[in-house]
């Protein structure tokens, strides 16, 4: 069931919303956490796709294009250690509000174009690599038991915050 969502993930887009992990009452489980890293990483791939498809400008399609490598890179992994521990991930409503965010998200982005898609692709990869840093740092890596699923996310962690500032980077080269 995990893989066939992928395709649905692939459908939709989202920047923001992962601060809703943070807010939860009750300790996520490790094959909750599996899929709440799956969902984001898959989400980013998903933006950086739609902003190959329509960034004119070569250092936002850059950008895009480490997004997407990096991210499908580190999902494989995910599903690398899934299947190794024989851990399915498990549905959760963080993974739900980040598709209802991703959803609004999309239809927003897909109204722009030009520059002022660039901008505003831009500015919510700073606000999602944000999010995502500050919900692992505070509510997935402390709440995980697995090492190796521990170990995953702290490298997520180095890797978020290099893109936030990448990409705090090209918005000031957008102004």
């Amino acid at each position: 069931m995990f893989r066939f969502r992928t395709s649905l993930f692939a459908s939709i887009l989202c920047f923001s919303g992962l601060s809703a992990m943070a807010q939860g009452t009750e300790k996520p489980t490790d094959p909750q956490i599996a899929d709440i890293a799956y969902t984001a990483g898959q989400i980013d791939v998903t933006a950086a796709n739609l902003a190959l498809e329509k960034t004119k400008n070569r250092a936002v399609r850059s950008f895009a294009e480490q997004m997407a490598r990096e991210h499908e890179a580190q999902n494989k992994q995910v599903f690398a250690l899934l299947d190794k521990l024989k851990v399915e991930p498990e549905d959760n409503d963080t993974s739900k509000s980040l598709v209802d965010a991703a959803s609004k998200k999309q239809a927003d982005l897909l109204q722009l174009s030009g520059a002022a898609f660039d901008k505003a692709y831009v500015e919510n990869e700073v606000a999602y690599h944000q999010n995502v840093s500050e919900s692992l740092e505070k509510t997935l890596i402390p709440a995980t038991q697995n090492s190796q699923l521990k170990q995953l996310l702290e490298t997520g962690l180095k890797l978020s915050k290099e893109h936030q500032k990448h990409a705090e980077h090209l918005v000031r080269e957008l102004k």
